[in-house]
């Protein structure tokens, strides 16, 4: 397999993670589309994603705590909007692990990890 840097495996599990978002706010049952988006950007938002990374993080391995920082500590010239450059990187490496899960084919963890982050949003969504 390519061996893809941290800000590729990035932009793939930023992509997965959001799907597997949509997915949980339908199941949930919200069905209109301007409450569905602006729901799901708290929860894809570098906000939101250091939150399920909180969540997730006494979980890893060492191989994804390993992803988890070549994601985090990947150089870009993009600068963070609406969050700190904290923030922002801690998110970038919570992508690059999703992706890196998907991309090896480990949905087994991958759903494992997901679900553990639903679990808590549920309870947000409940509760808040």
């Amino acid at each position: 397999m390519i061996q893809y840097n941290g800000l590729t495996l990035a932009y793939l599990g930023d992509a997965i993670y959001e799907v597997y978002i949509r997915e949980f706010l339908l199941v949930e049952g919200y069905t209109k589309v301007d409450k569905l988006h602006k729901k799901a950007i708290t929860y894809t938002s570098a906000k939101g994603q250091k939150k399920a990374l909180d969540k997730i993080f006494d979980l890893l391995t060492e191989k994804e705590i390993n992803v988890f920082k070549r994601g985090r500590n990947a150089s870009t010239d993009r600068k963070p909007r609406n969050t700190d450059l904290a923030t922002y990187k801690q998110a970038t490496g919570f992508e690059a692990l999703i992706g890196f899960l998907y991309l090896n084919n480990e949905l087994e963890r991958l759903e494992e990890l997901i679900n553990i982050i639903k679990k808590w949003e549920r309870f947000i969504l409940i509760f808040f």
